[in-house]
């Protein structure tokens, strides 16, 4: 099952109303982010991380929460980072424009169909959610696994007054 859900600041800028077409990158995922996919994710005991993380998962949840908080930080990267968009710099802070900030969230989206089949070719069945988030100041990518009462982010996606936020829930049969 692929579940997607944003708030409507998210839904707007995407122009998700008028089809899902809009959520495809122009030219094609951005190659930073391709080489990112390519990574892979792995679960290891009760977390999943990037393949190739250096992180202590035995040490998890560390001083986090929980196990999705210590998934979601570990995962986490600025979309900024692999996306041509321009970044002004306004009084020493970052500053992304609204057309570039859809840039970033289409990039995320796309990011996250990618990762999605990932998924399906773990070892054990695991639940999924990908967090595409984007704001005035920066745009972020991160995973968890879905765990029953625990989640990176609110459950009311407008309560993020500054931010436009997609979520995108993968769950492959029999996911643990």
């Amino acid at each position: 099952m692929l579940t997607v859900k944003m708030n409507d600041r998210a839904a707007v800028t995407l122009g998700v109303l008028s089809g899902f077409g809009v959520m495809e990158p122009r030219a094609g995922l951005a190659s930073g982010l391709r080489e990112q996919a390519a990574r892979g994710i792995a679960r290891r005991g009760e977390v999943l991380t990037w393949a190739d993380s250096a992180a202590d998962a035995g040490n998890a949840p560390s001083f986090f929460p929980n196990l999705s908080y210590w998934e979601a930080s570990d995962s986490s990267f600025h979309l900024e980072d692999f996306v041509a968009v321009a970044v002004a710099v306004v009084d020493n802070q970052p500053l992304i424009e609204e057309g570039d900030q859809r840039v970033l969230l289409v990039h995320g989206v796309a990011l996250a169909r990618v990762m999605s089949r990932l998924v399906y070719e773990l070892d054990l069945p695991t639940a999924v959610r990908f967090i595409v988030g984007a704001n005035e100041t920066n745009a972020t990518f991160r995973f968890h696994r879905i765990r029953s009462g625990e989640s990176w982010n609110t459950p009311d996606l407008d309560s993020y007054r500054q931010d436009k936020l997609v979520v995108i829930d993968v769950e492959p049969p029999d996911a643990a």
